[in-house]
């Protein structure tokens, strides 16, 4: 087992570091990962998913490659347009929605990166669920001038999303309304969601989310949970597998680390990321280390709070 502890670029989601376990077994290596606000509950569903990485791999894929999106953190528009330049891809999904931020600058970040997409890219955003329903049609209604061709998580309740699905043309895709849910399976997104969003470490595994999108019977979207490349390759393996996949996935998230694990990063070439599993170099496992052994030792708790009792 290796504790890493990598920086991010930016601030995301309230995250200046990225840390998680890695862990080898006899089908490859696995990451457990899960974000500081979850709980051993939560927890037990993204060690599940690192155990099966790890001593189980994954069902066989239907394709070799998975289109992938740039993803714009709640960053100025001068960077928001250098992000989605420099990304290569096709797609971009901005956050917008940031509590310490106004209105105006989710504006002014989503006209930036339709700018650099092109009137031919395809454009996203998401919310987190932060909006109220007044607040989110207000919203839907000022950034689709830009096009959007989805909106994730515009509130948090699935009520709520109901209510502004009925008053919007543009789709409204949920993520955190399943990941969070006490049971995915039970979800029921029929007059809520248009797209469902789907991360493979919160939902307990590659084949614990096919049978999430199974059950919820929409069109996926794959997305990461700010992982390693160790991670991500668990993502990959989900899109490969998916019998559709109509939409880029928010996969190409390493640009936002200041560094990997492995030598052979998951990153996009020209808007898709090429299937492959990586493993570790052992240099920058080294360098990832976390210098203080109390994140270590936090780490290791977290991994045996979240086994099933």
């Amino acid at each position: 087992m290796w504790v890493y502890s990598i920086p991010t670029r930016t601030r995301f989601r309230g995250l200046i570091r990225r840390e998680g376990i890695l862990f080898r077994g006899e089908a490859g290596w696995g990451e457990f990962s899960p974000f500081p606000q979850y709980g051993p509950f939560d927890s037990a569903r993204w060690l599940a998913a690192a155990e099966e990485s790890a001593h189980r791999g994954w069902p066989s894929p239907l394709r070799n490659t998975v289109p992938v999106n740039a993803t714009i953190p709640a960053v100025d528009p001068a960077t928001a347009y250098a992000m989605t330049a420099a990304s290569g891809c096709r797609t971009a999904k901005v956050k917008v929605a940031e509590r310490v931020q106004h209105e105006a600058a989710d504006i002014a970040r989503v006209r930036a990166v339709r700018a650099a997409l092109g009137t031919h890219g395809l454009l996203r955003v998401d919310a987190n669920g932060a909006w109220d329903v007044d607040t989110a049609l207000r919203m839907i209604k000022a950034l689709n001038q830009f096009d959007l061709q989805y909106v994730e998580q515009p509130c948090a309740t699935l009520a709520e999303l109901a209510a502004v699905r009925r008053r919007t043309d543009v789709p409204i895709a949920a993520d955190e309304s399943v990941r969070r849910a006490e049971d995915p399976l039970r979800v029921r997104l029929a007059d809520a969601a248009d797209i469902v969003v789907l991360k493979v470490q919160p939902l307990g595994g590659v084949r614990a989310a096919l049978r999430v999108a199974d059950a919820c019977g929409l069109p996926v979207v794959v997305s990461s949970a700010l992982e390693t490349s160790i991670g991500l390759s668990a993502g990959l393996a989900l899109a490969a597998a998916l019998p559709e996949l109509p939409y880029a996935c928010g996969l190409a998230t390493l640009s936002l680390l200041e560094g990997d694990v492995v030598a052979d990063s998951l990153v996009p070439v020209d808007g898709e990321i090429r299937l492959r599993r990586p493993v570790p170099d052992e240099d920058l496992l080294r360098r990832s280390r976390p210098l203080d052994p109390a994140v270590t030792a936090a780490w290791y708790r977290r991994m045996t709070e979240a086994r099933p009792r």
